[in-house]
């Protein structure tokens, strides 16, 4: 089982490092890689045709302002994209995010919340688990882990 991760620009790694740390939590195999939809066009369809040939199964695309990254990946390939919109600009993000939300009909990007690439990576997971049984079984085994400690309730200080 193996998963992408791809970025537009090195400010955007802290972001989307959140994504490794669960696939390597969670024991999937991943790539990352910085590629431009604006900037290296070709380069993106290069990799995008790498990632199908590597057996990829799952697309995570993180991206700021007009955030075209994960639409124009998602209009190459048919493997999911998971788009997580990165805040920045004079918007907030909320160009990213109405960029990934919005993708016409059919190309969809399953979209996350603002600089959240961790829910993205789990739900990356959910996707592959469906094929996957030990995947599946790891992640049961860690929703039963979270809600065991929200179980015990947490002390307030005031």
């Amino acid at each position: 089982m193996k998963g992408a991760i791809i970025f537009g620009s090195e400010s955007d790694k802290a972001v989307m490092r959140k994504a490794a740390e669960v696939f390597r939590d969670l024991g999937v195999d991943c790539a990352a890689r910085i590629v431009s939809a604006h900037r290296t066009p070709e380069l993106l369809d290069e990799t995008v045709k790498r990632l199908e040939a590597e057996g990829v199964e799952v697309i995570i695309a993180g991206a700021g302002l007009a955030a075209h990254l994960p639409g124009v990946i998602a209009s190459r390939t048919l493997i999911p994209v998971i788009g997580v919109p990165i805040s920045s600009g004079a918007l907030g993000g909320l160009d990213a995010l109405l960029s990934m939300v919005q993708m016409p009909r059919p190309v969809p990007v399953a979209t996350v919340g603002l600089d959240n690439a961790a829910n993205a990576a789990w739900l990356a997971c959910e996707i592959l688990a469906l094929k996957y049984g030990d995947l599946r079984e790891r992640l049961a085994a860690r929703r039963e882990e979270m809600r065991a400690a929200f179980a015990l309730g947490a002390e307030v200080e005031w």
